[in-house]
C-alpha cells in the first residue's frame, strides 16, 4: 500500500499547524476545539458559518487568523440596508479616467461576514455564490478571487427580530457550522488579563508564521491524505442514514425532515484527512477522524421537523444516534 503523504510529512504539517494555533492562542483563550474546527475548514478549502451570543470573540478569531497565516483580512457588517453591490463592489465613473472597476470588501483572503443573517437573502446570496464559484461578477465582468479563499460568517441565535434565516440550500455552502460556547472560569479568568478591551490589537505581538501561497500548497498536499475504500463506506453509510433513517433502525429517524446532500460526503472526505494530519500527525483517515467532524458537518444539514422541536430533539441528537448505530469499520 503506497500513500502520498509519508508519516514524516504528517508531523511536519502537525508541527507547523500546532505553530499557528499556538500563535492564535496568545489572543484567542481556550476553545481549542473551536479553532481546530477552523483551521480544518480552512485547510479543506471549505468555509464556515459560526453561532454564538455576542462577545465570545468571534470578530476577534477571525482578524487574529488572518494575521497569523500572513493573508489579507476584510470585514462585512451585515445590515437590512446592505446592498449586494456593497459586498462584489462596482463599476464606476470618473473624468479623466472613464468607467472602472472599484472591487468590493469580497476581495480578500479571509472574508468576516458578520450577523449574516441580518441581510436579506438577495444579499446573502452575493456572499454565498462568490463562496461557491471562487470568483465575482462586476456588471458584465467576471473576477476570480484572492487564494486562498475563507469565509468566517457569523449569527446571533438570541435575536430573531429584522433577521432573515439564511435559507437550507444556502446553509449547506457552508462546510461547517460552529458553535461557540462560553468560556470555562479559568479561561474567562485568563480573558481578563488578555481582552481585547483594555489592549490594542498591535499589543498582542502576533507573528505571520504562514502565507498565502504555504496555505494553498496544504490545500493541495492534504487532499492526497489516504482513505481507504472502508473508511469511504463509513462515510456514505453515515450520510445515508440522514435521508434513510428506517433502513439504520434510527429511533429519532422520525424526526428527520430531510437529510444531508452529497456536499455533506464530500465535507467528510475532504476535512477528515485535514483532521488526520493536522491534529493527529496521521497520514491515513481512521474512523476517529470521521467521527470528530461529524456534528459541525451534519448539524446544519440535518432538518428536524415540527414534531421534533416540540419534543425538543435537536439535530445533535440524531447525529449522535447515527454515529452510535453505524458500525465502525
Amino acid at each position: 500500500m503506497v500513500l502520498s503523504i509519508t508519516k514524516e510529512e504528517a508531523n511536519k504539517i502537525k508541527n507547523e499547524v500546532d505553530l499557528i494555533k499556538k500563535e492564535i492562542s496568545k489572543v484567542f483563550i481556550g476553545q481549542r476545539e473551536i479553532i481546530d474546527g477552523f483551521i480544518t475548514c480552512l485547510l479543506s478549502n471549505g468555509s464556515v458559518l459560526i453561532e454564538g451570543v455576542p462577545g465570545l470573540g468571534k470578530t476577534l478569531l477571525a482578524r487574529t487568523i488572518a494575521k497569523v497565516l500572513g493573508v489579507q483580512f476584510s470585514r462585512i457588517q451585515f445590515t437590512p440596508d446592505l446592498l449586494p453591490t456593497d459586498i462584489i463592489g462596482i463599476t464606476t465613473y470618473e473624468e479623466g479616467r472613464g468607467f472602472y472597476v472599484l472591487k468590493g470588501p469580497i476581495f480578500a483572503n479571509i472574508v468576516l461576514a458578520d450577523e449574516i443573517n441580518r441581510a436579506p437573502p438577495k444579499v446573502q446570496s452575493a456572499l454565498l455564490e462568490a463562496m461557491q464559484e471562487k470568483q465575482a461578477t462586476i456588471s458584465k465582468e467576471t473576477f476570480e478571487l484572492p487564494k486562498p479563499f475563507f469565509v468566517l460568517a457569523t449569527e446571533n441565535p438570541l435575536e430573531s427580530l429584522g433577521t432573515y434565516p439564511l435559507p437550507d440550500a444556502q446553509l449547506d455552502r457552508f462546510l461547517f457550522k460552529i458553535f461557540i460556547g462560553y468560556p470555562s472560569l479559568e479561561e474567562e479568568r485568563r480573558i481578563l488579563d488578555t481582552n481585547i478591551t483594555s489592549k490594542k490589537f498591535e499589543d498582542y505581538d502576533l507573528k505571520a508564521v504562514s502565507s498565502a501561497d504555504r496555505i494553498l500548497e496544504l490545500q493541495e498536499k492534504l487532499k492526497n491524505v489516504f482513505v481507504d475504500e472502508k473508511i469511504k463506506e463509513y462515510i456514505v453509510k453515515i450520510v445515508d442514514a440522514t435521508r434513510n433513517p428506517d433502513k439504520y433502525k434510527l429511533k429519532l429517524g422520525k424526526y428527520i425532515q430531510y437529510g444531508a446532500s452529497p456536499r455533506a460526503s464530500i465535507a467528510f472526505y475532504l476535512s477528515s484527512k485535514v483532521d488526520a494530519v493536522t491534529v493527529f500527525g496521521k497520514n491515513y483517515v481512521t474512523p476517529y477522524n470521521v467521527k470528530r467532524v461529524a456534528k459541525h458537518i451534519l448539524n446544519h444539514r440535518v432538518a428536524v421537523n415540527f414534531e421534533g422541536e416540540t419534543n425538543n430533539i435537536s439535530s445533535f441528537d440524531i447525529i449522535e444516534e447515527i454515529i452510535t448505530k453505524i458500525p465502525v469499520p
